[in-house]
């Protein structure tokens, strides 16, 4: 007998939030997160052998990737999660630390219980 799909319901499109570098570049930020990514994020390094500065690397991996909608760079739009964390690993260090403050602030904003 076969299976039969599950629909799925579609998803609500999450808002978001542009911001612009000093070059023209936009990042936009989900306004939203659900409560288990927010838990996840919360919880720090899985791992006690992890250095601190690899934990703050990967946290605010972790935090752009569930963040990050879209990141237009020169003009070129990039809107798969592969290819903006891609991007943001290949950033060079001035880019990486917008970007990082960026996060910081939006979460500031958004998400006071992941500041800090």
């Amino acid at each position: 007998m076969a299976k039969r799909r599950r629909s799925r319901r579609p998803r609500a499109k999450a808002d978001a939030v542009d911001y612009v570098d000093g070059e023209g570049n936009v990042l936009a930020l989900r306004e939203s997160l659900s409560a288990g990514t927010i838990r996840k994020i919360g919880a720090g390094p899985a791992n006690a052998a992890t250095s601190q500065e690899d934990a703050w690397r990967r946290r605010y991996e972790l935090l752009f990737e569930r963040l990050a909608v879209s990141w237009e760079i020169a003009g070129l739009p990039l809107t798969d999660q592969k290819m903006l964390l891609g991007r943001y690993r290949m950033a060079d260090t001035d880019t990486q630390q917008w970007v990082r403050e960026t996060i910081t602030l939006h979460l500031e904003r958004h998400f006071p219980e992941l500041s800090g």
